[in-house]
């Protein structure tokens, strides 16, 4: 049984803007060490100077990041994020429609994870496997430093309520959305006395 969604098309605004607060919300504090790093040497040698290059140094440190950020919605791989698509969505996988004859597939196991808000569901891919294989530094900054990449797919873009609740039921059998909660049973209430 498949999900077809109407046509939609993510701007690169929109996913810019999301992008920097995802990152700027888990990583604000790296923005800390170059800080750090620049007014450190001020307790050995007190100055001004050192002061304003801490403050440089975070922003060159801002400014690069977000430039990354900014970077992955104007790279060839990810244009086909920012075409007005269409989406299939059954078991296997999802496909994002161009039209009846271009499209790609998405399988489940290239969802890292799953969130839905109150307008939309946010599907987040699987990092790339490259970065995990490399050595020493190059790795640990392929790791540390990656550039969300998403599908946002909002409430209003399927066709019914009953498509958005298979979809979220897809989504909790691929363990990509938490369980819902099952609110348990009062335990009967114990007879008393009877009243006088």
């Amino acid at each position: 049984m498949a999900i077809r969604t109407k046509k939609y098309q993510l701007s690169t605004d929109t996913y810019t803007r999301m992008a920097m607060s995802q990152v700027w919300k888990k990583e604000w504090w790296y923005a800390l060490i170059p800080f750090a790093v620049g007014v450190l040497p001020a307790a050995i040698w007190p100055s001004w100077w050192w002061l304003l290059l801490a403050v440089v140094l975070t922003l060159l440190y801002v400014l690069l990041r977000s430039a990354q950020i900014t970077g992955v919605a104007q790279m060839e791989q990810s244009k086909a994020l920012f075409e007005r698509l269409n989406y299939e969505i059954d078991n296997k996988q999802i496909l994002l429609r161009l039209n009846e004859t271009k499209g790609m597939g998405l399988t489940w196991d290239m969802i890292g994870k799953a969130r839905r808000d109150a307008d939309a569901y946010l599907l987040w891919l699987q990092p790339p496997a490259e970065a995990e294989q490399l050595p020493g530094f190059r790795g640990w900054l392929g790791r540390t430093f990656t550039v969300p990449v998403f599908l946002h797919l909002p409430l209003r873009i399927f066709n019914s309520p009953n498509d958005i609740k298979l979809f979220d039921s897809m989504l909790r059998r691929k363990n990509l959305l938490p369980a819902l909660e099952v609110p348990v049973a009062a335990p009967p209430a114990a007879a008393g006395p009877p009243a006088a």
